[in-house]
């Protein structure tokens, strides 16, 4: 693993009295893809959620290129250029591609690929050919697109992608992941929370897997493939 680009000691996350992470550990090289695995409901979302900031009961000591994101808020988090893409997409329907792309605009950022429409539209080439397209007319892949699209407008040094293949078609699947390896290509830092083994074979250096809030397991993807007694503990279904 390279340097460390995101860090994560001791979170604990809360909603309300249920305790749904305990103790979680890890860390993000720069320049990596990194795969957090587990099944429905074993903490891979509120894990992403717990680091942007968006989970108000939490604690632990989380940095981010070296700055303590602890206690930041998700704006302060986001400015620092940690980039974030929702299982839910929260596109704006209402809105046309180039409009949803303009909202994510941010300026360039030192150590960042710089990311134009037309950049994005070379990567995404679905998404060229909607551009005045209302984002409420598309469909679940292009939405999921649009979203990870608007988010690398603001030139982010790493992206958090919740559950990036979910109900997508075979297809879309397959050009989502030739996506994420062109990302990594340009120097980009990719963290997925994922299900399904073989999309995150497809696109990552490392794993970890998570069951009932606990990191349970961490290793080189080729050695997460390799261990049937790991996938059948917490992977299969």
């Amino acid at each position: 693993m390279t340097s460390p680009l995101l860090t994560v000691n001791g979170l604990n996350s809360f909603y309300g009295r249920a305790h749904i992470l305990a103790d979680v550990d890890l860390q993000v090289g720069a320049g990596e893809v990194v795969a957090l695995m587990g099944r429905n409901g074993a903490g891979k979302s509120t894990t992403f959620r717990s680091i942007m900031g968006l989970v108000e009961q939490r604690r632990g000591a989380l940095s981010f290129g070296g700055a303590d994101i602890s206690t930041a808020e998700p704006f302060e988090i986001a400015r620092l250029g940690l980039g974030y893409v929702p299982e839910d997409r929260r596109i704006f329907t209402e809105l046309t591609v180039m409009e949803n792309l303009e909202v994510g605009r941010q300026p360039a950022r030192a150590g960042s690929p710089t990311w134009t429409p037309e950049r994005l539209f070379d990567l995404f080439p679905n998404l060229a050919e909607m551009r005045d397209r209302p984002g409420g007319r598309m469909s679940g892949g292009e939405q999921q697109m649009l979203t990870i699209a608007r988010t690398l407008m603001g030139n982010p040094r790493m992206i958090l992608l919740d559950e990036p293949s979910e109900g997508l078609a075979p297809r879309i699947v397959e050009m989502m992941a030739n996506a994420i390896v062109a990302l990594k290509s340009q120097g980009l830092t990719v963290m997925l929370c994922e299900q399904n083994l073989h999309f995150a074979a497809l696109v990552s250096d490392r794993a970890y897997v998570i069951e009932k809030g606990r990191i349970r397991y961490q290793g080189t993807m080729a050695a997460l493939q390799a261990d049937d007694e790991v996938r059948r503990a917490y992977l299969t279904m």
